[in-house]
């Protein structure tokens, strides 16, 4: 190899662990505060022990920093802590600290975790795992701690909206008897954990994939409020 070749390959990967969490976490940031609004049509598959959810398809309305809004015909389980709780918390950098973690291959992707820990005692989020691509300023994956709905794992995927670090689809792995559901959902599994007894940390899978992004076409804040 030649010695300035060489060189340079020093040059991108001591850039690349001379990361920062405070960098990193600008750069994803950077690109959430690309998008001011944007419309999704999602599907919502849901697969929880002992209980049968039908496929859901929905629409989804987002508008920073914190207005979202669902329109659905059927029970969409949308988890909110990896959209718009997430995006809202980490656009505050100012109400959190972080640190460095461990380097991790997700689904092909180098990423580096940042553990991020919120300054409010009373936030929802109690510590976020965040594991972040250095090299294209995307979260392939997040560990939350929450206070009401335990801990929730998120694999992220993108494809055409990968600029504006939107994910074309996102699995979620959450806590069946912490997780927070539709009221019919949860009825059916108080039903069941009375029946079946479901085991402490039983697990459940959401898969939303999203298609038909309108990003940045304007939504009114009126459009938001209840109806």
């Amino acid at each position: 190899m030649k010695p300035w070749i060489f060189l340079g390959f020093l040059v991108i990967v001591a850039n690349f662990y001379s990361q920062t969490p405070d960098a990193l976490l600008k750069s994803v940031v950077n690109k959430i505060n690309l998008v001011n609004d944007y419309k999704a049509e999602v599907q919502v598959k849901a697969s929880i022990p002992f209980i049968k959810v039908p496929i859901a398809n929905a629409t989804i309305y987002f508008k920073k920093k914190d207005k979202f809004k669902v329109e659905s015909k059927g029970i969409a389980i949308l988890p909110k802590q990896g959209l718009s709780d997430l995006t809202g918390f980490l656009g505050n950098t100012v109400a959190y600290s972080s640190v460095l973690g461990e380097e991790k291959t997700i689904n092909g992707n180098p990423t580096q975790l940042v553990s991020v820990l919120p300054s409010d005692e009373n936030s929802e989020i109690i510590l976020a795992k965040v594991y972040i691509s250095a090299s294209d300023a995307l979260i392939y994956r997040t560990v939350l701690t929450t206070k009401n709905s335990g801990t929730v794992s998120i694999d992220y995927e993108y494809n055409h909206n990968k600029q504006y670090g939107l994910p074309s689809k996102m699995t979620f792995n959450v806590d069946i008897k912490k997780f927070k559901m539709p009221k019919s959902v949860a009825s059916d599994i108080r039903n069941n954990v009375q029946k079946k007894k479901y085991k402490d940390n039983e697990k459940g899978n959401i898969i939303l994939i999203f298609t038909s992004y309108l990003v940045n076409k304007g939504i009114s804040d009126e459009f938001f409020k209840a109806d």
